[in-house]
């Protein structure tokens, strides 16, 4: 039986490792399309701030791991499927076969539709070689732009932060981390990180980019300004480009079901490229975070074993640290149709938490500073724990979820506990 794996980053070594536990015979190829050993691209700002070298940011670092396990290690760029042939073409002009295929290829960075994005010293903050580029230009003074103020931006953000550069942050959205933050807790990051000396324009957007003193930059807003380096961190969109024509179905990423195989038998997708089946909700989702990737690798790998194994949910979990400031985003953290809200917020103490109601079930969540509570957040979440008369105590209170849950989850005060909350 031979395993190709198409993607070298977490899920695609994480499948292969997999494999090869529960079978000591079958082949197994990783295909990745860096001339990098296996890496972590959540490594690359750690490699900016200078924490850690290159080899830092493998996944695993034994040069001899995968030769030890006879994993078969390749570099390629596949261009097409064949499901029929059961076999994958790379630009080489090679064809690779397989028995079982895991398409594991990840996100690319994305291009917004700028005049002179493509020119020099405008870079991306998504490979290795991006890296290298942005290190080379990013050095104390230097006049540095970044493009977008998401879940990514935000990490790229401390990065540059601790090179010593001169940082402005532009964002379209209204407020920093815009898919991750409602309006009160993004605009708490926002004055933090401005209170931190970095420029923060929300609202706006880059038009044009030109050579002139440096890269002459004009904002949607009808400013212009000079900087030594753009980075542009506006978003990624999954890799299945090279599925067109293939009749592997895909919407946003490879639609999979909760045993993470494709609509073509024996074919399957993990990680961010794969739109899995959240079998609470009944929908598909892409959950672009590395300990999902890991665990649809796992579940994706035994199936291809003839193993059952089944995806119980995508998580949708967010933990981001901005310069010191911890934000959680938790679930359905936009609430729901006819649900209920409850607030708290501490602007002086850099604190906000949002809790988003359905019934008596707490669905999402949005925290600034209260990082304590998270565990007990995402206990409730997940486990759709009932709150009872704990929900009213909430609303009120919304920094009771912790007593919440040991009383409703771990079952330890009771409704009596509800009671004795609502009169502190």
């Amino acid at each position: 039986m031979h395993h190709l794996i198409i993607g070298a980053g977490p899920a695609g070594v994480i499948a292969a490792e997999t494999l090869r536990k529960h079978s000591a015979q079958d082949r197994i190829t990783l295909l990745g399309n860096e001339p990098f050993a296996p890496y972590s691209r959540m490594a690359i700002p750690y490699l900016l701030m200078g924490n850690i070298d290159q080899k830092g940011t493998w996944l695993r670092k034994d040069t001899a791991h995968f030769q030890n396990l006879n994993i078969d290690v390749r570099q390629g760029q596949v261009t097409g499927l064949n499901t029929d042939a059961r076999t994958v073409q790379l630009a080489s002009g090679e064809s690779l076969g397989f028995d079982k295929l895991l398409i594991a290829t990840g996100s690319h960075a994305a291009n917004p539709p700028i005049e002179g994005i493509s020119l020099p010293g405008v870079y991306h903050c998504w490979t290795l070689q991006d890296a290298e580029k942005i290190m080379a230009k990013a050095q104390p003074g230097a006049r540095v732009l970044q493009m977008g103020a998401g879940f990514i931006g935000c990490i790229i953000l401390e990065a540059l932060v601790a090179r010593g550069v001169s940082l402005t942050v532009v964002e379209m959205g209204d407020r920093m981390v815009p898919r991750m933050m409602g309006e009160s807790a993004g605009g708490m990051i926002k004055s933090w990180v401005e209170a931190k000396g970095v420029g923060v324009m929300t609202g706006t957007r880059v038009t044009a980019i030109a050579q002139g003193d440096g890269l002459q930059v004009t904002f949607a807003n009808g400013q212009t300004a000079s900087y030594d380096l753009v980075i542009c961190a506006t978003g990624v969109k999954p890799n299945t480009a090279f599925l067109q024509g293939s009749g592997v179905v895909c919407r946003t990423g490879v639609v999979v079901d909760a045993q993470l195989q494709t609509n073509v038998a024996g074919i399957y997708a993990a990680g961010d490229c794969a739109e899995a089946f959240d079998t609470p909700s009944g929908s598909h989702v892409v959950s672009a975070i590395q300990p999902v990737a890991a665990e649809e690798a796992r579940v994706a790998a035994m199936n291809m074993l003839g193993v059952a194994t089944h995806l119980p949910r995508v998580p949708q979990i967010n933990v981001l640290d901005t310069l010191g400031l911890i934000s959680t985003s938790f679930g359905q953290w936009q609430g729901v149709p006819n649900g209920q809200t409850a607030e708290q917020t501490n602007s002086e103490a850099s604190k906000h938490m949002s809790l988003q109601f359905e019934g008596d079930k707490l669905v999402g969540s949005n925290t600034v500073g209260w990082n304590q509570h998270a565990g007990a957040l995402r206990g409730l979440i997940d486990g759709k724990v009932a709150l009872g008369d704990w929900k009213e105590v909430l609303l009120q209170d919304p920094t009771q979820v912790t007593s919440a849950y040991l009383a409703c989850a771990q079952n330890t005060s009771g409704w009596a506990g509800a009671a004795d909350a609502r009169r502190r």
